[in-house]
Parts: structure tokens; C-alpha cells; sequence
């Protein structure tokens, strides 16, 4: 077992302790001893540290915990706002206990009762935690946050888009590709997709054909979760799905500008460099830090037809992940659904049909008819619930 891991678990195990004794108990203060032992061991080889949770995972650092996949306190402690945490070079033990004081606050809600023990033991500790910031900004924050009853924000997806042009520019730049900032895009969107408890598709409008590679990349996310998830996939599929499809396009930061975004016909060497995407796109996940095995996969294949049609040419016929067909199919979608400077959009009608009548040809026969019966399904019951709004409107009022 790791020094990290076993910090980690030490950790998880003085919280649970600390809500079964009161303050001063000697089982609360051993356990908070030996957690603080733990902090104290794992600093010597590196005095500031850094933990994410994102849900069922696990970060130290840069570097993913493997072993500590479907730990449960990784997703007890995201969902208590208590995504990240960072320990600065010194910490001493009454300020560890003030944070795990500060933290169960979080896990129970006492924020009234952890208030009064803050005033008068000090204030806060100097440890942070809190919510993983997008675009590369840690919102972290040790207050307990207020709770009320006023109803959730509307999803604008402006900051999820902005943050999106930022990871191509990390990825362009600098050759780094910031998975947790994807993270919290995947999830922001996953939040988005179930408005008032049921699947919402917020797909977004092209402003700019400049945006088209962000906003596709948006859009091709909240798709691949969609279906995943009508295809009865779990949790952690379905945002595995996500992350694959908001980078399957990532190979496209090294397209130049002029041929991402030319207007007329790409002439036969212009083709073969827009071709490369998928190769490069593959190549950058594999390089990096994190283990993403799905999304290098599905960014490699995402243009391979089932009839061996498409690209990159593969010499040996074989069959492709079956992400990777999902994310065809949502990626066709969006295109003919996008204006382009050489085309209008299509009508949703046209594209379904246009899908349909090309399952086991291009696309997966069953994966191309479970999307065409999502979005007839999801059109569908949009359409019932524009024309109930409309019907409460004063002009549709009957006299």
C-alpha cells in the first residue's frame, strides 16, 4: 500500500470515528493522532500535497490511484463539495483537527455547531477544500456553504465552453492535457442533461464558425452520455462516455487554422492533414499522464465506418470499441446538424433518416437505431412540453 493510500484511508477512518465521539473522547483523539502521523510521514517526501475525488476516483497529484477505484468516500466526499484538497508545507495537529472538524461539517451539514467551535478554538484551518475549478481556476473555499431552498441555476454552459477552448490551448501550447478540468466539464454537463429529473439534451448553437471545434466537442459529450445512458450503461460509463466525447476531436489542435476552417472544398493534401486528427488525437491522450484508454480508443476509430470505409485505413479489418461507434454516430449528428460555410444545417428529420438508412453500412445497425429512437423520443417529448408552455401563455388563453 502507497503512503498516499494509506493517509487516505487513516483519513477517512478519523471521520468516521469523530461522528460516533464527542470532542475530547480518547478513541476520537487517537484516530486523529494517527491520521495526523500519516500527513506528517507523507509530507516528508513531498511537504505540499494535492487530492482530487471525482466521484469514484482518485487523484494524488497528477498521478490517478488506481487501487483506490469505487473507494467510498471519494464519492462521499465530491458530493459533499469536498472535490479537492490541498495541505500547505506546514500543518500542525490542532489545525489538522480543525479541518477534519471542518470537513465532517460538510459530510453532516452541522455547519451551525461547526461555526461555534471554529470561534472558539481560532478560526479556520489553513488547509483548503472544495470544489475542482474549470478552465484551470481551484475554487476552494473552507466555508460550509449555506443551504437554501432557492431552485437550481440554469445551465448557460458559457464557462464550460470557455473552458473547453482553454484545455485545446493547454493541449496546443503545451502538450499538456488537463483531465481534471474534462472532468468537471463531463459533470457539468451530466448536471445539465437531467433538468427537473428527467434527460434534457442541451446541445448548443454555433455563434461563430471559429467555435465549431467547441462547441462540437460540447455537443458530442452530452450525446455519447445521452445514449450511453439510454442504453442502460452505469454512472461511471456514462461519464467515462462523456469525457471520450468531449475529446475525440483533440488530435484537431494540430490542424492549422487555415484548413480547420476554410470555407471551400480541402484539396487532396488539406484532406490527408485534416485525415490526421484521429491518429494525433489518440496520440496526445496516450502521452499524457492519465490512463484514458477509452477516449484515446474512441478518438482513433471515431471516423472508421463499420463497412472498413472512413479513416485512418486500417490494412486488417477488425471490429472497433464499441465507444467508438457510439460517438460516430453522435459526432455525424452534430455535424449535419451545424451550419458550415459550404452547407446549411440539416433538419433533425433528415439526419435520423439519414442515420437509419445507413446502420451497418457506416454506423452500428442497433447503436444507430437506439440513437434514432432516443432523439425521436427526447424531440418528442420536448415538443409536448414547448407547446403545454406556450398553451399558458396569456395569448393562447381562451377569451
Amino acid at each position: 500500500m502507497s503512503d498516499p493510500v494509506r493517509f487516505l484511508h487513516v483519513f477517512a477512518q478519523a471521520l468516521s470515528t469523530m461522528t460516533l465521539y464527542p470532542d475530547g473522547h480518547p478513541a476520537r483523539s487517537r484516530v486523529i493522532d494517527a491520521a495526523y502521523e500519516q500527513l506528517t510521514d507523507l509530507q516528508r517526501d513531498e511537504p505540499r500535497l494535492e487530492f482530487s475525488f471525482l466521484g469514484h476516483e482518485v487523484v494524488f497529484g497528477r498521478v490517478a490511484l488506481r487501487e483506490m477505484n469505487d473507494w467510498d468516500w471519494s464519492a462521499r466526499l465530491a458530493n459533499a463539495g469536498v472535490q479537492r484538497l490541498e495541505f500547505p508545507e506546514s500543518v500542525s495537529r490542532d489545525d489538522f483537527e480543525h479541518f477534519l472538524d471542518e470537513v465532517m461539517a460538510r459530510l453532516t451539514l452541522s455547519a451551525i455547531d461547526t461555526t461555534q467551535m471554529r470561534s472558539a478554538s481560532g478560526g479556520q484551518s489553513a488547509i483548503r477544500f472544495g470544489a475542482i475549478g474549470i478552465r484551470g481556476e481551484k475554487k476552494l473555499s473552507n466555508e460550509v456553504p449555506e443551504l437554501t431552498d432557492a431552485p437550481a441555476p440554469a445551465f448557460s454552459l458559457v464557462e464550460e465552453a470557455d473552458t473547453v477552448r482553454w484545455m485545446h490551448q493547454e493541449v496546443g501550447g503545451r502538450g499538456q492535457l488537463p483531465l481534471l478540468e474534462a472532468e468537471a466539464i463531463v459533470r457539468s454537463l451530466a448536471l445539465a442533461m437531467h433538468g427537473d429529473n428527467q434527460i434534457v439534451i442541451p446541445l448548443l448553437q454555433l455563434r461563430e464558425f471559429d467555435e465549431y471545434t467547441t462547441t462540437h466537442s460540447l455537443n458530442v459529450s452530452v450525446l455519447s452520455m445521452a445514449l450511453a445512458e439510454y442504453g442502460g450503461s452505469s454512472g461511471r460509463e456514462v461519464r467515462a462516455m462523456g469525457v471520450a466525447g468531449l475529446l475525440h476531436d483533440l488530435g484537431k489542435v494540430r490542424i492549422p487554422k487555415d484548413i480547420l476552417v476554410k470555407p471551400g472544398k480541402l484539396s487532396d493534401e488539406e484532406r490527408a492533414v485534416m485525415q490526421r486528427h484521429p491518429v494525433d488525437g489518440a496520440r496526445i491522450i496516450l502521452e499524457s499522464e492519465q490512463k484514458l484508454d477509452l477516449a484515446a480508443a474512441v478518438a482513433y476509430e471515431h471516423h472508421i465506418m463499420i463497412d472498413g470505409g472512413g479513416y485512418p485505413h486500417m490494412h486488417f479489418r477488425r471490429d472497433c470499441h464499441h465507444g467508438s461507434k457510439l460517438v460516430h454516430v453522435c459526432d455525424v449528428y452534430d455535424a449535419l446538424r451545424t451550419r458550415r460555410p459550404y452547407r446549411d444545417a440539416w433538419e433533425s428529420a433528415k439526419v435520423l433518416s439519414y442515420i437509419e438508412e445507413r446502420g451497418g453500412t457506416e454506423f452500428d445497425a442497433s447503436v444507430a437505431r437506439q440513437f434514432v429512437e432516443m432523439m425521436q423520443t427526447w424531440e418528442s417529448r420536448a415538443a409536448v412540453g414547448a407547446s403545454s408552455a406556450d398553451s399558458h401563455t396569456p395569448e393562447a388563453r381562451s377569451p
